[in-house]
């Protein structure tokens, strides 16, 4: 029995999509190698996701030479956006609230980091009260 297809990109496909938004466009070599930190994988093996994921359309690819050129076509801001809402919508019912609760509630996080989450809820609410 096959797997149902993801709304979002697998595992080792973000890790490459990551590889693509932090170096731009690259080969599958170029690609292969960058993932050895992390990953040790076959190139047919980054070469078979790669040319699954132009197929998705998660990215595009231009032959240069014998090789192909990748480029990531799904961006990091639409990933983070649509797979974060999609833990939001299917842990926590939608609610931002209680994901931001859940966080404060079991994150460890020093004064710096409360800062932070703080200057960003004044400014958002700042922004919900000034209509210009």
């Amino acid at each position: 029995m096959s797997r149902t297809s993801s709304r979002h990109p697998t595992e080792l496909e973000l890790e490459i999509l990551k590889v693509l938004w932090r170096v731009g466009p690259a080969t599958v070599r170029q690609v292969r190698d960058e993932l050895a930190a992390v990953r040790d994988l076959a190139y047919t093996t980054v070469m078979t996701m790669m040319t699954i994921m132009d197929t998705k359309g998660y990215v595009t690819r231009v032959k240069d030479g014998r090789s192909f050129i990748y480029e990531a076509v799904y961006q990091e801001q639409k990933a983070s956006r649509t797979m974060l809402q999609d833990v939001v919508d299917r842990l926590f019912g939608g609610s931002t609230r209680a994901v931001v609760q859940h966080l404060l509630e079991t994150s460890a996080l020093d004064e710096d980091e409360l800062k932070q989450i703080r200057q960003i809820i004044n400014r958002k609410s700042r922004e919900k009260t000034d209509p210009t």
